[in-house]
């Protein structure tokens, strides 16, 4: 079928008209070129929503489109069979007016249609976007500006040493082009880079909310780190406490640590220890923010077990091993 109208519009193949007024209307609001940065995906994105609304809110384009698809509603070629039941439940369709020639109408005028935007006030619109732009912005620059809004990204050390994606839902308002106010609901992505540490902040440019003559604050999450049950976080290094028995300190022994990516690391005691003794096991430690393949070290700290209490065999036979008295 090509592209997918619905999809686009984000409704069902029911939706009636005023169901695909409000779906425009709620992600034009988020896509117009005015409200992004980056104006030239914005732009072609609006012009795909405003194309979607353009054919679904037309009755004869509708219908070509859902027999047909993308392809018979542009290029004017139907199949000769004078009746369809195509995608749409066994309801019947007379063949379409063979003279239709798909002629798409303007997102602008689209946007004006729906936002109750006159032409004039468009042109002004549009004029003023062009003198501030010609003039480096200073209108704009002349706008105040909020502080940033903060919020907490609170990640575990599995996901700041792996990396993950995070969706954050946020509730803003946006005004539209008669100075109303509408209230909308956002997902922001987040990818959390592998080695990122607490502190981090990541921002989201002027998604605050919308306000006559002040430029939308920046929204901003700054990054916390969940404590971990087995590890804890020194820089780059990640530190593990084991416990191993008075035997063990004497005579060795394998330590078995799962990594934070769930690997089995074998790390062992080769050396008579003492209480706080430090194992370093290179590149084991946390990813390193700028170059993710190189990482810090684990530091392995042994805590001894002594018993609490020996029987009087016990004694002899540790003075006995360790050179005592006999």
């Amino acid at each position: 079928m090509g592209v997918d109208y619905y999809n686009i519009l984000k409704v069902n193949r029911g939706a009636s008209n005023d169901d695909l007024k409000k779906a425009y209307r709620r992600l034009a609001m988020i896509g117009h070129p005015d409200k992004n940065l980056n104006k030239q995906e914005a732009e072609a994105k609006f012009k795909q929503l405003s194309e979607a609304y353009d054919v679904l809110s037309d009755p004869q384009k509708r219908q070509i489109y859902d027999l047909y698809g993308e392809e018979g509603l542009k290029s004017g070629q139907f199949p000769r069979s004078g009746v369809s039941t195509a995608n749409n439940k066994g309801a019947s369709y007379h063949r379409p007016n063979p003279n239709f020639r798909f002629n798409p109408r303007n997102a602008d005028d689209i946007y004006a249609e729906l936002f109750g935007e006159t032409s004039s006030n468009r042109a002004k619109r549009d004029g003023h976007h062009r003198t501030a732009t010609m003039n480096g912005g200073v209108g704009r620059e002349q706008m105040k500006k909020p502080p940033p809004v903060e919020n907490v990204l609170m990640c575990s050390l599995e996901e700041l040493y792996s990396g993950s994606t995070r969706k954050m839902k946020i509730s803003r308002s946006l005004i539209d082009s008669n100075g109303q106010s509408w209230p909308l609901e956002e997902i922001l992505t987040i990818d959390v880079k592998p080695g990122w540490k607490k502190g981090t902040k990541i921002t989201f440019p002027e998604k605050g909310n919308e306000e006559p003559g002040i430029v939308p604050a920046d929204i901003v999450f700054v990054v916390d780190e969940r404590p971990h049950l087995v590890y804890t976080r020194d820089g780059n290094d990640l530190v593990v406490k084991q416990e191993i028995t008075l035997l063990e300190s004497l005579v060795g022994k394998v330590i078995e640590i799962t990594t934070l990516d769930g690997r089995n690391l074998m790390v062992p005691v080769t050396e008579i220890v003492k209480p706080g003794h430090e194992i370093v096991v290179p590149n084991e430690g946390m990813p390193l923010p700028k170059d993710p393949r190189k990482k810090g070290n684990l530091k392995v700290i042994l805590h001894v077990r002594y018993p609490k209490k020996l029987t009087e065999k016990q004694r002899h036979e540790l003075r006995r091993i360790l050179g005592g008295d006999s």
